[in-house]
């Protein structure tokens, strides 16, 4: 019996063995696959990080040539803004001499007046005047009636 049990000990050895290869192997396997999908992923990241450190620098150069053309431009537009100002301000000054403010009415009016009573008092002044030079001229022929007689 003593043989019988050896027999199973080594059995159960044998089973545990084999058991203990066939786990072996194939946490192995399972290592060799992580091993791999490790490395297909360490590569994949190397590949996404230097595609990206690439964007970036790319990026970094254009908002850059961004910010500076934006700069240009604010520069551009606060000079045209200063010119269109006085271009403006000289516009406003030649309008107001050089357009004819229509005038109104009342203005119209008042010019006319003015005209009239200005025409009124030079028609006096001829009338004044034409009635002295012509009792000037009246004196002047009795005068000169007078001196042709006593002659």
């Amino acid at each position: 019996k003593a043989s019988g049990a050896g027999t199973s000990i080594i059995g159960i050895l044998e089973v545990v063995e084999s058991d203990f290869a066939k786990n072996l192997a194939k946490e192995e396997s399972e290592e060799a696959d992580a091993l791999a999908e490790y490395e297909k992923v360490s590569q994949e990241n190397k590949i996404t990080k230097a595609s990206k450190e690439q964007d970036e620098k790319y990026k970094t150069q254009e908002f850059k040539a961004a910010d500076k053309t934006v700069a240009e431009y604010s520069a551009d537009r606060e000079a045209a803004s200063s010119e269109l100002s006085a271009v403006m301000e000289y516009y406003g000054k030649i309008k107001e001499r050089c357009i004819a403010k229509p005038e109104t009415y009342e203005e119209r009016k008042a010019r006319r007046e003015a005209e009239i009573e200005g025409l009124k008092q030079a028609l006096q002044i001829l009338k004044e005047e034409t009635a002295a030079f012509a009792q000037r001229a009246h004196r002047s022929g009795r005068r000169h009636h007078a001196f042709l007689a006593a002659q």
